[in-house]
């Protein structure tokens, strides 16, 4: 039992590594690759086209429970896989309509595939293997950062337009990998509570397929009003209502270093033929940095209060070194140019190593952000941490996608300056709430 929940995970890590490197190198490049099309009567743009995704997952979230209880979390995973497949195959033969149409299509899917992944782990972990098999899981997912991003940036070095047949071969490469991914959901092995369950239905032979899959829907449709209602509840406790604007800045931090920086880094002319290629290497380096701040903050330092702050104050100072320095030293018009490269001068002239130390400052900073929020968001709210974290995703995909849809247009000045304000009245914000629990705990001893 405990060799097939271990393959369960290992199989689920890779499904996800698959899928997530087609899926986060395409968010990488897609804004450079729409400029790049040779095609009058295609209108898409990138960020739109983020914003979308972002903002369907953040209401598809509310009723992906319901359906991964009634479908299952294999078949939701293997479902999802397919509208990730999809979208990358749009960039293959691209059109305006498909390519906003499967946008929307991915939303959902998104929802339904960290639904059931949560799930799923679930149910092929123990109390002694949780820890394990959550590490085992994020180490595989954040490496999907490194792979595509590498093959983009050899592919893609020392050209200065990105051609159609270059395109093609790239995005074939990449639905490749998101169709192994996919289908590495249907190896997947039932767990033992699955067994039980089936056990049961097997035992109740006059029970139907149909009404078994009633039952079941209906159980989920009571399950999903319950967790609506703590949902609110929860919303209106003074605690969500401060970490609310450290959830926003993650969700603006989120599309900067996900989709909009390296666009900039792509437009920048001071870079010459070496620009595109270094939007695949600024990807890595901010895997590097998750990785990193994953491994150091996500697991030896969590569960500690003191260091709880250090680690949120550390992740500011970082996002706003991060921030000055790219203010100096990528043009202005950078998020805004489309067919053209930049026109504006920046105050420094542009250095690779600069632009890729932000790259990893950015990744950094955005782990130990997360890592702490969910940090705290669990010790606060033990019993309804299912509640919490999925207030947390809304209103950090509600941002994200806000942020999408404006970074086309505001210049990067502002887009910046933004994040400034956002994130250190967040960063307050999360050592009130630090020092409400240290207060509440302080006063449980006596």
């Amino acid at each position: 039992m405990a060799d097939t929940r271990t393959f369960n995970v290992v199989i689920l890590g890779v499904g996800f590594l698959l899928v997530f490197t087609a899926f986060n190198t395409c968010a990488n490049v897609e804004q450079t690759v729409v400029k790049s099309l040779n095609n009058d009567t295609f209108t898409g743009s990138g960020y739109h086209s983020l914003g979308i995704i972002y903002g369907v997952f953040s209401v598809s979230n509310l009723l992906a429970p319901m359906i991964v209880t009634v479908i299952g979390p294999k078949f939701s995973m293997f479902l999802s896989g397919l509208l990730y497949s999809g979208y990358i195959a749009v960039f293959i033969i691209p059109s305006t309509w498909s390519f906003y149409l499967t946008s929307v299509l991915i939303g959902v899917g998104a929802a339904l595939l960290w639904t059931a992944q949560g799930h799923f782990l679930v149910e092929n972990s123990e109390a002694l293997t949780i820890n394990r098999n959550t590490g085992m899981f994020w180490a595989l997912l954040q490496c999907s950062m490194l792979f595509g991003n590498l093959y983009i940036y050899f592919d893609w070095n020392g050209r200065t337009e990105i051609s159609d047949n270059t395109r093609k071969n790239n995005f074939m490469s990449l639905l490749v990998a998101s169709v192994l991914g996919t289908l590495s959901f249907l190896v997947l092995k039932k767990s033992h509570h699955e067994e039980e369950m089936l056990s049961e239905d097997e035992g109740q032979a006059l029970l139907s397929t149909r009404t078994m899959y009633k039952q079941r829907a209906n159980t989920a449709a009571q399950d999903a009003k319950s967790e609506f209602k703590t949902i609110l509840q929860l919303l209106k406790t003074k605690t969500i209502l401060l970490l609310s604007p450290c959830m926003a800045y993650s969700g603006l931090e989120l599309s900067f270093y996900s989709g909009v920086y390296g666009t900039c880094i792509g437009a920048t002319a001071h870079f010459g033929p070496a620009a595109k290629g270094l939007i695949g290497i600024s990807g890595i380096v901010v895997g590097i940095g998750e990785i990193v701040g994953g491994g150091l903050f996500g697991l030896l330092f969590k569960n500690n209060r003191f260091r709880r702050t250090s680690v949120v104050f550390l992740a500011m100072v970082v996002h706003f070194v991060a921030f000055y320095l790219i203010f100096l030293s990528i043009p202005g018009d950078a998020p805004v140019v489309f067919k053209t490269a930049t026109q504006e001068n920046p105050y420094l002239t542009p250095s690779v190593s600069i632009a890729l130390l932000c790259s990893f400052l950015l990744g950094l900073g955005d782990s130990c952000f997360n890592t702490q929020l969910y940090s705290i968001l669990g010790c606060v709210y033990a019993e309804h941490s299912t509640s919490a974290f999925a207030i947390f995703k809304f209103i950090q995909s509600v941002f994200a996608a806000v942020a999408f849809f404006y970074s086309g247009y505001v210049l990067l000045m502002w887009q910046l300056l933004l994040m400034v304000i956002l994130g250190f009245a967040g960063t307050l914000c999360f050592f009130v709430v630090e020092r409400m629990q240290n207060v509440s705990g302080d006063l449980q001893e006596y």
